[in-house]
């Protein structure tokens, strides 16, 4: 395990992480602290934790719209494809419930 120091928004954060894995960690440190910088900046949110909740939401929103450069599901974003898993597990339930009384 290695330990990498970030700062977001003028604090200091000390974490551990993977071997190899600090390069990732240091830029999504970076990338979080862009984020809410711009929120503060905007003036309109008060308050680190509600910033930091809105920079979250904002990331998670992006990470669930990407969608994958080849492959089979390249069409679909990351929240389509849940969802469409999601679905199948629901068709997959309802078939197989009524197995379960023949046991």
């Amino acid at each position: 395990m290695s330990r990498v120091d970030v700062n977001i928004m003028g604090q200091s954060y000390s974490m551990l992480c993977r071997d190899g894995e600090e390069r990732a960690l240091r830029e999504a440190a970076i990338y979080l602290d862009s984020k809410m910088k711009v929120i503060r900046d905007a003036g309109k949110v008060k308050g680190n934790d509600r910033i930091a909740v809105l920079a979250a939401l904002g990331v998670a929103a992006e990470f669930l719209s990407v969608k994958s450069p080849q492959g089979p599901l390249s069409d679909l974003t990351i929240l389509e494809v849940k969802q469409k898993i999601s679905a199948m597990h629901t068709v997959l339930d309802s078939a197989l419930t009524p197995q379960e009384n023949l046991f």
